[in-house]
């Protein structure tokens, strides 16, 4: 199985149609043809359904086309690093994000080092610890950003300078916005909006002995994303602060949670990870700008 014929494959699963696919290959449609029937064989399974104007994956398709997609990257990513290799002024850096306003570090680190490295070029996947984890392990990522103590077995970290406050949004005219702080008596019956990781960890720890009693009413990898469903009334958001505009016409409110709860930010990379210069720079920018604040 080559490299080549995963693009190919990609291609096809992305545009949804043979003629289209090998316009954009630059290859003509035999040839794709033939490139896919030997990918079939080779697999032994059936990757597309055929219909009149148009292919649809099978289950074997896309199950294909997740991990060719993680593989594609990844030869990418080795691409541009050797590209790069002799760059003296910059180069490619791959970085999973959590969600946080302490992202602003990150943020302010990148800008900096841009200044010194003007081709650089940074490469962002946000999500949650589940989605972006498995790209660090992979070797698609040369930095992640855990809002959770890292595996020390595993990684090398740096801890962001704060800590990030947990709290409820709040629909501005609900009764509830009336109170300073949210205890978990308060919550009890109610529909709630939180991410499923946050939920069986830190909202699961802070509630205590009452989580069983407490309703997730949907969950939502994206604050913002919740923050919509609870500005309609479906329910409130548990989330971090200054993630959401709660400002005084966004027709939402936050109340921190009391007893307080807040969650460290950790800047990680694989502990025997060898690193391209431009990231290896990038680490060294790290120590000095996070470990000062």
């Amino acid at each position: 199985m080559e490299i080549k014929t995963l693009r190919y494959f990609l291609a096809i699963a992305r545009e949804e149609n043979m003629t289209r696919a090998a316009a954009f290959l630059h290859v003509t449609q035999p040839t794709l043809s033939k490139q896919m029937k030997s990918l079939e064989d080779e697999l032994g399974k059936k990757l597309f359904t055929r219909h009149s104007f148009s292919i649809r994956l099978t289950d074997e398709g896309i199950l294909l086309k997740n991990r060719a997609e993680d593989l594609v990257s990844l030869a990418n990513k080795i691409e541009q690093e050797f590209t790069s290799l002799d760059d003296i002024t910059g180069g490619d850096l791959y970085l999973g994000l959590a969600e946080s306003c302490q992202l602003k570090y990150l943020a302010q680190v990148i800008k900096e080092f841009k200044r010194r490295y003007p081709n650089l070029h940074y490469h962002i996947t946000s999500g949650d610890t589940e989605q972006i984890a498995d790209k660090l392990d992979n070797g698609l990522l040369d930095f992640l950003v855990l809002a959770e103590y890292p595996d020390g077995r595993k990684y090398e970290s740096i801890e962001f300078p704060e800590s990030d406050k947990w709290g409820l949004v709040i629909p501005t005219n609900d009764p509830l916005a009336k109170k300073k702080k949210i205890r978990v008596t308060d919550l009890i019956g109610l529909p709630l909006f939180c991410s499923e990781q946050a939920w069986d960890h830190e909202i699961k720890e802070w509630a205590g002995a009452s989580f069983s009693k407490l309703k997730l009413e949907g969950s939502f990898r994206l604050a913002y994303n919740g923050s919509i469903f609870t500005r309609e009334g479906l329910g409130y958001l548990l989330t971090f602060d200054h993630l959401i505009d709660t400002s005084e016409d966004s027709g939402l409110v936050f109340r921190p949670l009391e007893p307080a709860a807040e969650t460290k930010l950790f800047i990680v990379w694989n502990r025997y990870q060898t690193f391209t210069p431009i990231a290896e720079r990038f680490l060294k920018q790290l120590r000095t700008t996070l470990q000062i604040k």
